[in-house]
């Protein structure tokens, strides 16, 4: 596969996985890995596809978490973190590992952007909410397993 075809077989993949798997390192440097929505789920998240549509070559992540969440922390301490997103069937197992330096966003219109009702239930003041925090990876580094095979893409 070259290089346009990993990059379609990753977005194909982001925006179907049900979730993302998440990974940030601990103070005591092991990795802490936790489940979350995936917002590039057209299904799930439809109405954010347009966010992603000029983000089909560099990737782009977002998250929505908790600023009190130990994510929060353990990014501060160390930005280092891995994305993987997969699709689990025996027959066809696919999965995308990005990782890179993730950043919280300060940008009030990104937040506002991604704001999605019903996320009341976790942040109750919504997207003013102080315990509401968006998050953005551009990933360097891509890893793709499809069909038995591992492809890497280094991107800038």
């Amino acid at each position: 596969m070259n290089e346009s075809e990993l990059k379609k077989f990753c977005v194909e993949l982001m925006e179907t996985a049900d979730v993302l798997y998440f990974t940030t390192v601990d103070k005591s440097g092991l990795p802490h890995t936790r489940a979350m929505f995936n917002l590039r789920n057209t299904k799930y998240f439809p109405s954010l596809s347009k966010l992603f549509k000029n983000h089909q070559n560099d990737l782009l992540v977002y998250l929505s978490t908790n600023t009190s969440s130990s994510k929060i922390e353990q990014i501060k301490q160390n930005p280092n973190i891995c994305i993987y997103y997969c699709r689990a069937v025996p027959k066809d197992f696919r999965g995308v590992m990005l990782s890179g330096k993730i950043e919280i966003v300060t940008d009030q219109k990104v937040k506002e952007d991604l704001w999605h009702d019903g996320w009341e239930l976790y942040y109750p003041k919504g997207v003013e909410d102080e315990d509401f925090t968006v998050l953005r990876l551009l990933p360097k580094y891509v890893e793709i397993y499809y069909k038995l095979q591992k492809y890497t893409l280094n991107l800038k």
